[in-house]
């Protein structure tokens, strides 16, 4: 079920009503509802690949177990068992058939005709997603960072916890599960704030993706049929469709974990406001981002060391960050193209350099401030078209066509109301920007009339203006 869906509502209202009365008071009855809820939830997608869910549940809380109470020889031997065995499914589900058919062209393109064995796969959603998660938890067991939970249901929990299960954002052991494990109490000023922000989210997903998503399917569909000012406005289009798909999924997932009590770590702070490509990926998919750092970069040595070693592992972080999106060769060319966005930074010494909020203390930005942040959103729309484009080939006429005189021109689609709603969307985040989301009223002198004036015309918004309902772009990764 979608989080933007009637089943999702009913199902997550009827789990609310049951969580803070019939279970309330018993932290045991509290987390298996918890579980049981969850498993409930990812079966309604297709109930076979709750078996694997579960099967990675166990593996990952028998290894972390042996691996805690091993001497220094087994423990290197758990730890591989756990990884080989979580990379090993992840990398047969989703990369089995690109490796053969890549396998294949190389043959091709020597001469040799292969008869290749391919299989129709399902990619079990959230597979990614549930993996890193606990391969983060044996990690840090065998790192001696955590001890291992002896109690299965509160590990389940922590693996399986359906706000984040499907789309992230990738939780730790370290911040989740000692919120497991603790009795949570109902505070009505932070459920209000998780619904502030589920609202917030679906009208993200419902009214500026999905709305975005329609003209960019058109756009991207049809690409030979437009000229280069249509095209740069369909790779604009998508820039704010997977924008606002996966950070409005992060922000139902943080704000319904808000109503249960939880804290999730957050995934995005307004991206599209950065000022280089490395203050974007310090705001964009922070859970993911920081993931690699943690568990691939530093163990590769880091920034420590020559900056020849340095580039070598930004440019592994950035590949792997892409192939982790899909079996496509378009996702390796997008991190690759980020890889290089990061070098003049890194080189330069100059990738630590806006770690402040941009305009802080003012309303506007400074000219430079409007270059930069410019500057960035272009070359990470440039980016975009790999991502969202079938082949590199077809990324590539693209980019060419965007390049060519038809820039000057006038687009062919035009959707003047909807642009407008895409500025206003723009304007109220960038007013916002130093909030956990742009309905946090905390700190606001804002009256109350006016607030629910702002939560009306976001309902209004989503019944009226609501595009064509898409499938949340990361459920696919």
């Amino acid at each position: 079920m979608q989080f933007n869906s009637i089943d999702f509502a009913i199902f997550f209202v009827t789990f609310f009503i049951l969580y803070w009365t019939v279970t309330r008071n018993n932290l045991k009855a509290q987390n298996v509802l918890l579980l049981v809820s969850s498993y409930i939830f990812y079966a309604w997608w297709d109930y076979r690949f709750l078996f694997l869910l579960i099967f990675s549940t166990v593996l990952d809380y028998i290894t972390g177990l042996k691996i805690y109470n091993s001497n220094s020889k087994f423990r290197k031997l758990w730890l591989l068992i756990s990884v080989v065995t979580n990379l090993g499914f992840l990398g047969f589900f989703k990369y089995y058939n690109f490796f053969i058919e890549s396998f294949a062209a190389v043959l091709n393109s020597v001469g040799f005709q292969p008869n290749i064995w391919t299989l129709n796969i399902i990619l079990p959603v959230g597979i990614s997603f549930y993996t890193f998660h606990g391969l983060s938890y044996v990690f840090d067991i065998y790192n001696r960072k955590i001890e291992p939970t002896r109690n299965f249901i509160d590990y389940a929990v922590f693996v399986g916890f359906f706000p984040l299960l499907v789309a992230g954002p990738i939780e730790r052991a370290t911040h989740l599960l000692p919120q497991v494990k603790v009795k949570r109490v109902f505070k009505y000023a932070k459920a209000i704030d998780g619904l502030r922000q589920i609202l917030w989210g679906l009208f993200k997903k419902i009214v500026i993706a999905d709305n975005c998503a329609t003209y960019a399917n058109t756009i991207f569909n049809n690409h030979e049929a437009y000229n280069g000012a249509t095209l740069l406005l369909g790779a604009v289009f998508f820039a704010f469709q997977i924008y606002g798909d996966f950070s409005g999924y992060s922000d139902i997932a943080l704000g319904a974990a808000r109503l249960l009590g939880f804290d999730l770590i957050r995934n995005f702070a307004f991206p599209y406001f950065s000022r280089d490509i490395a203050e974007f990926w310090r705001r964009w998919h922070i859970s993911l981002t920081s993931w690699f750092r943690d568990y691939l970069y530093v163990p590769l040595g880091g920034s420590k060391g020559k900056i020849t070693k340095t580039i070598r592992n930004i440019f592994i972080i950035f590949l792997i960050s892409g192939f982790w999106h899909g079996a496509n060769w378009t996702f390796l060319v997008w991190g690759f193209l980020n890889a290089l966005y990061f070098m003049p930074l890194l080189i330069l010494g100059k990738n630590r350099e806006n770690l402040n909020l941009v305009a802080e203390g003012r309303l506007l930005p400074s000219g430079k401030e409007v270059l930069q942040i410019v500057s960035t959103f272009l070359l990470t729309v440039i980016a975009w078209i790999f991502f969202r484009a079938d082949n590199v080939g077809i990324a590539y006429q693209y980019l060419l066509e965007i390049f060519s005189s038809s820039l000057f021109s006038v687009p062919q689609i035009l959707p003047k109301k909807f642009i407008a709603i895409l500025f206003l969307f723009y304007s109220v985040e960038w007013i916002q920007r130093d909030k956990q989301h742009p309905l946090e009223f905390e700190n606001l002198r804002i009256p109350r009339f006016v607030r629910w004036a702002i939560y009306y015309i976001i309902i209004g918004m989503l019944y009226f203006y609501s595009g064509d309902p898409q499938v949340f772009i990361y459920f696919q990764f």
